[in-house]
């Protein structure tokens, strides 16, 4: 059955702890996984410029021995002669074998994947979600701390528009023992429906808007930018930005083993001391994102086999649900 990555929930915990490993193997022994996706097609179809996002995937799909096609700004597209996002996707699917798709309104990537007869992975689209950030994130705080369970995690920043940080909040809260503490001035807040999942699921949570005072708690400091490209208020944006900046000055209170992580690209939130500071993992994590996202391309193309490893499948929606019934997820 055909499965799509829309949303990080349309992963359960097997599914993420089965990525997480083989992206773990992955970053122990690369050259293994060079063939393995060998004769198959990445479709990267960027209706929203995103450097990393974009090369990120095609090098995941080229490390597997894979090719790339796609477009990198919806003025490169046939959207900007009028056509449909779904006809875009039934042409696309022609010629490819999975999809990466960004799109800068909500939920375009899901009426693509209404429509496609190969898999859609959601690339980040408008505020709502970035589920292959969210496994980069993931992949990164696993190989630092070698756990996803009992960590106090601070989120920093435009907590608002922030998709990554919607989307992690999500995962983590899976996970025992985790709080979490949220960073921003009261306009750029966790948006209620990401308070209200913290507050269902009994989740220890602290609501701030001072960085310094939080830093000494936490194992792990999630910065991200004041997206300027969110704001319809121009002005708005002009009297945040710049509100924190995490420097050398203010991680000499941080604990020595917490871990630094933002999702690129950065603007002024974290000075550049902070980059040979052995906690700053935030160009590591890119590394990271490369490995997650070749996982994840294995287990949607059912590349399993060629490794000669057996494989937890990602999971179609209605057995999703039944692992979450029988899981309490």
């Amino acid at each position: 059955m055909l499965h799509h990555i829309l949303n990080i929930s349309d992963l359960t915990k097997s599914d993420l702890d089965y990525i997480l490993s083989v992206a773990g193997n992955i970053a122990n022994n690369p050259s293994r996984y060079g063939e393995v996706a060998k004769g198959k097609i990445l479709a990267t179809l960027f209706f929203e410029p995103s450097t990393r996002t974009r090369l990120s995937f095609e090098s995941a799909m080229l490390r597997l021995g894979g090719g790339v096609i796609g477009f990198s700004d919806m003025s490169a597209s046939s959207a900007a002669k009028g056509e449909s996002i779904e006809d875009t996707s039934r042409v696309v699917s022609c010629y490819c074998d999975v999809m990466a798709v960004r799109h800068p309104v909500a939920f375009e990537p899901h009426k693509m994947a209404s429509v496609a007869t190969v898999p859609v992975i959601n690339a980040g689209d408008g505020a709502n979600e970035h589920p292959t950030q969210t496994l980069t994130d993931l992949v990164t705080i696993r190989q630092r701390f070698g756990r996803l369970d009992n960590l106090c995690i601070g989120l920093c920043g435009d907590l608002k528009y922030g998709r990554t940080v919607h989307s992690l909040i999500k995962m983590m809260a899976r996970y025992p023992g985790n709080r979490f503490v949220l960073v921003a001035p009261e306009s750029l807040q966790m948006p209620a429906d990401i308070i209200a999942l913290l507050d269902e699921g009994g989740i220890e949570y602290t609501v701030t808007d001072d960085l310094e005072a939080a830093i000494p708690d936490l194992d792990v400091l999630y910065m991200t930018r004041i997206q300027r490209e969110r704001f319809e208020d121009k002005s708005a944006y002009e009297r945040l930005r710049g509100i924190y900046i995490l420097d050398a000055a203010k991680l000499g209170a941080a604990k020595k083993d917490m871990v630094v992580l933002h999702p690129l690209p950065r603007v002024d939130e974290i000075a550049t001391d902070v980059d040979s500071d052995e906690r700053a993992w935030y160009f590591k994590q890119a590394q990271f994102g490369v490995y997650a996202r070749m996982a994840l391309m294995i287990a949607l193309l059912g590349l399993n086999n060629m490794m000669g490893e057996d494989m937890l499948y990602v999971s179609a929606p209605e057995k999703r649900d039944a692992d979450r019934l029988q899981a309490g997820a």
